[in-house]
């Protein structure tokens, strides 16, 4: 592997995937919109390509890349369905047509869990299982676009779902649990039953490196990746709560009720002006209700590919350093 074309360079999981191969001496040309941070990777040797990738110009043209890594989208409980629209689909085929352009033999596309998610306990999920009506605008274009990926023919295609990333420089998971928990006690509903599996920032890095070298019987296929442990979400905000040095506090609230007022939360947000965000969204107290958890055993046999990082010695590394 000689070269490498990452999107969303400027984000979280894009950003530590630059900076790995970088030091691996792989040639990366990074695509981003933030200025400040393609610098910095410029600085550590990259070629920097600023773009909006849903605006893709046509004369963008890089030298020649074997690899692909599709990164960039927008990710969020909540919006404006046009905004996850052009990110995430146009912007989707917009990093297929580039992938093309580079002559990349293998794209590899980085999706999401939220595709599986529905109001129930529902445990080690496999990739083959049927998918539920997408519960918002972020899962239902994550899955248009997987779906345009898996039509691709120019090149070989790996689609990873990475569940629930963390690590030092997450603005995302931890940082909005934290914040919601520094304001006002979390909900606790149906008797703290609630699971979830997260996966550290270094595991998932790995991943796609696995992705990268599979052979050809992974092309066209996808795979879950997590830490591989079902963590209870009430365990997992008290320890890092503990290490940002927040008391989280918690109020026993009926499920039902929780979801009728997000709901009605959501449909008076959707048409003010300026559609602020809930204070909760549906989705978001569904993740603290019920057990969502993975199989990746898939990714074990036909990546070759396991996580190494615990969640205690990911909680650790996320906040060495960090103060609140």
């Amino acid at each position: 592997m000689r070269s490498v074309l990452v999107t969303g360079a400027t984000g979280f999981l894009g950003g530590a995937l630059t900076r790995r191969m970088l030091l691996d001496g792989v040639r990366v040309f990074a695509l981003g919109r933030n200025q400040e941070k393609l610098s910095e990777l410029e600085s550590l040797g990259a070629t920097t390509l600023p773009c909006d990738l849903a605006d893709l110009p046509d004369d963008m043209q890089p030298d020649a890349c074997d690899v692909v890594v599709h990164a960039a989208a927008l990710s969020s409980p909540w919006g404006r369905a046009v905004d996850f629209e052009r990110a995430n689909v146009a912007g989707t085929a917009n990093a297929l047509r580039l992938a093309e352009r580079v002559g990349a033999r293998r794209f590899i596309n980085i999706s999401s869990p939220s595709i599986y998610f529905r109001f129930a306990d529902q445990d080690r999920l496999r990739e083959g299982d049927p998918l539920p009506a997408p519960v918002n605008a972020y899962a239902d274009t994550k899955r248009r676009a997987e779906d345009l990926v898996s039509g691709a023919s120019a090149f070989e295609t790996v689609t990873l779902r990475p569940r629930g990333l963390y690590g030092p420089a997450d603005t995302a998971l931890l940082p909005r649990l934290l914040k919601a928990a520094k304001t006002r006690p979390l909900p606790l509903m149906r008797g703290g039953e609630a699971a979830t599996d997260l996966t550290y920032i270094d595991d998932v890095i790995e991943s796609i490196l696995a992705a990268m070298v599979a052979p050809s019987s992974a092309s066209g296929q996808a795979f879950n990746i997590s830490g591989g442990v079902a963590l209870p979400v009430k365990m997992v905000a008290e320890q890092a709560g503990a290490k940002a040095g927040i008391i989280v506090r918690w109020r026993q609230v009926p499920w039902q009720l929780v979801r009728g007022f997000a709901t009605a939360s959501e449909r008076v947000c959707a048409i003010l002006p300026q559609r602020p965000e809930p204070v909760v969204t549906a989705y978001s107290a569904g993740l603290f209700a019920f057990r969502q958890t993975l199989n990746i055993q898939k990714a074990e046999q036909l990546l070759g590919w396991r996580p190494k990082v615990s969640f205690d010695e990911g909680l650790e590394k996320t906040f060495v350093g960090r103060t609140e």
